[in-house]
């Protein structure tokens, strides 16, 4: 059976807290997992979440600030310990190759795992599977960062109605999905277009194009709230985005469910980003993470 979700990892900027890791989320995907921004502990919190190294199969960085990278030398020590039998590919900005190459190779250890980079250096779609495409957007932080998106190719419903209508069953259902038209009846006929799923991860930012584009119609979005709107000077100072400007801009995207992450420790009320976040008018599911959550991808319309 598929599942899509996100394992919450960690959840705290800059520091680390009593009650939060360094960021770290995965993204399970079906058969696949997407780990993003794995912070300093990461490889701790996968084991406390029952996530394995063999979950792995692509790991997305938004950019090369420690609470977002320096778990990338355990995770991947990791994947070669437990020799995981597949390709795993890693996108991160290419401005940030002389960082990623020092964390790969942060300690002596033996190589057993083909891990595949692949940097992002502009806007555009990164990998093409079967199950999604894989795209970046560029972000607005003080260091290059990109934001990552991912979209389900569209599907067909098919309509038990119509098929009735026309006296379609059985294998018959099949054979006009497979080969698109039956006697007189075409496909269209009989079923109706279903949407991809849509994801997205939005890191370190200030408000910009780049997210807007990334939060566009999408089903679950994972944003950045470092600040609270009280202190949005220090969030637009610092590259970063608040409760209401991140709610504003999954409002305005029309997202089905929200999750927020990335607090200040300055902080120590989780209910308030959920409260400034309804008064920005965000009306969807809403999750304001903690570490080791696992949050269902809402089920398609």
């Amino acid at each position: 059976m598929s599942v899509r979700e996100l394992v919450v990892l960690g959840t705290a900027s800059q520091v680390p807290t009593r009650h939060r890791n360094h960021n770290g989320y995965l993204l399970r995907w079906d058969g696949e997992g997407i780990l993003f921004d794995p912070g300093e502990g990461t490889q701790r919190q996968m084991l406390r979440a029952g996530v394995a190294a063999h979950d792995l199969n692509r790991i997305c960085v938004t950019h090369f600030h420690g609470d977002h990278s320096l778990g990338l030398a355990g995770v991947i020590q990791r994947i070669n310990l437990d020799q995981v039998p597949h390709e795993v590919t890693a996108h991160y900005p290419r401005s940030g190759k002389r960082f990623f190459d020092r964390l790969r190779h942060a300690t002596a250890y033996r190589e057993t795992v083909e891990l595949t980079e692949a940097p992002v250096h502009t806007d555009g779609v990164l990998a093409k599977t079967p199950a999604y495409t894989l795209e970046a957007r560029l972000l607005s932080h003080p260091v290059e960062s990109y934001g990552y998106r991912l979209t389900e190719p569209d599907g067909r419903r098919m309509l038990p109605g119509r098929l009735a209508a026309h006296g379609i069953k059985g294998p018959d259902v099949g054979r006009i999905q497979r080969e698109g038209r039956l006697g007189g009846v075409s496909l269209d006929d009989v079923s109706e277009t279903r949407r991809g799923q849509r994801f997205a991860f939005v890191m370190d930012t200030r408000l910009c194009d780049g997210v807007h584009a990334l939060a566009e119609g999408c089903d679950m979005l994972v944003i950045e709230s470092t600040f609270l709107d009280e202190d949005e000077r220090l969030a637009v100072e610092h590259g970063h985005l608040t409760a209401g400007q991140a709610a504003g801009a999954a409002r305005e995207a029309g997202v089905r469910h929200l999750v927020l992450t990335h607090f200040s420790q300055r902080y120590t009320d989780p209910a308030e980003f959920e409260r400034q976040a309804r008064a920005a008018g965000f009306e969807g599911e809403l999750t304001v993470a903690h570490d080791l959550i696992r949050v269902p991808v809402p089920k398609r319309r």
